[in-house]
């Protein structure tokens, strides 16, 4: 994967991303990258994207395509809005994510959705036949 363009305070975009867990953490530090260069975020507020980003990430490498059989792609744009002093958040896949936990058993999954919710200023999450994305919306951001 080529090193993400950190040069644009206005957009991250990653596009066709493999979705596999290596390059899911590959892909939160470029992200990071970009928040520390461009952004005043304090500690909190900075981790607060990070993590919630990636719980959205970490979805589409462990379940988007457990049931096709290879693996497939993600993708990760934000964009700063100055006008609105936010950055808008989109983690795309072509997938199917399993929104709610059908195995109650397993009190140690099925954490990310709500976090991801909490973390975030507005959460949404789209599912269709094309695959499934997590709009997040953080408020008060200002550049550097």
């Amino acid at each position: 994967m080529p090193t993400a363009d950190l040069a644009n305070a206005e957009r991250f975009e990653r596009v066709g991303v493999a979705a596999t867990p290596q390059l899911a953490s590959q892909l939160r530090d470029e992200f990071a990258q970009w928040l520390g260069r461009f952004f005043e975020l304090d500690a909190d507020r900075s981790n607060d994207l990070i993590l919630a980003i990636n719980e959205a990430l970490a979805n589409c490498a462990e379940f988007a395509y457990v049931t096709a059989g290879a693996p497939g792609t993600m993708d990760l744009v934000a964009r700063h809005d100055a006008a609105e002093s936010s950055i808008t958040v989109a983690v795309s896949d072509r997938g199917v994510w399993r929104l709610t936990d059908t195995q109650h058993d397993n009190r140690t999954r099925g954490r990310g959705i709500p976090l991801m919710r909490a973390l975030s200023d507005v959460t949404t999450i789209e599912t269709s036949a094309d695959g499934t994305t997590v709009k997040m919306v953080w408020t008060n951001v200002t550049p550097r």
